[in-house]
């Protein structure tokens, strides 16, 4: 069955989860909304959203050194109680979120956060690459919003597969410890560092190479 996105409008206003696990939880019930619900109240994710317009102002930092020194990130994780926060699975989560960071490489927490000129322009090349494989300028616009949404899933971090369970996404697990926990967690920010990235390195032939070991 056909997912519109009216559907998929519909189930979000109804439950407050995510656009991708509205139209999951459409698809997995053949477009049954009252079955969606369900579907979603039985992973968590709707009861997760009930909680997700509360403020949370605890939580921790977390630091991960990868490869030597030759990757770090620092993360802010945020949950609404300190207790919460000293909590053994949330903290082993936002060490998941590190690591997650540190392999995947993404640019920003989730898609609202991304300059609409740099999403104008990432439009731009998409479209000019369809159309240099030959594609019609009316395909191209279409295959151009299928590639963008690839392409979110690629810098977004709560877009991007869970490197533990590629089954499910970042926003999948984080609304799933919002469920266990019983509290409202956000990830705030975060920073990664990677050793001599955006240096334009220096290339020496292999003739100057010996010459200084001789000397």
């Amino acid at each position: 069955m056909q997912i519109s996105a009216s559907m998929v409008k519909d189930l979000r206003d109804r439950t407050g989860a995510g656009m991708m696990d509205c139209k999951k939880a459409l698809a997995e019930t053949n477009g049954d909304i009252e079955k969606a619900i369900e579907y979603l109240r039985e992973k968590g994710i709707a009861k997760a959203a009930n909680k997700a317009g509360r403020i949370a102002t605890e939580g921790i930092v977390e630091s991960y050194i990868h490869g030597g020194g030759r990757i770090g990130v620092l993360v802010e994780v945020n949950i609404e109680t300190d207790f919460a926060a000293k909590n053994e699975d949330f903290r082993a989560f936002v060490k998941d979120i590190a690591m997650q960071i540190a392999a995947m490489k993404p640019l920003y927490v989730k898609r609202e956060d991304v300059p609409a000129e740099q999403i104008e322009k990432e439009k731009e090349i998409l479209k000019a690459q369809a159309i240099n494989e030959g594609k019609p300028a009316n395909i191209a616009e279409k295959i151009v919003n299928g590639r963008i949404e690839k392409y979110f899933t690629e810098i977004c971090l709560l877009e991007q597969s869970f490197i533990k369970d590629s089954d499910k996404t970042v926003e999948q697990v984080l609304k799933e410890k919002i469920a266990a926990i019983g509290e409202n967690i956000t990830i705030r920010r975060f920073a990664r560092f990677e050793m001599g990235e955006g240096l334009e390195k220096k290339e020496e032939n292999f003739a100057d190479e010996v010459m200084k070991q001789i000397k």
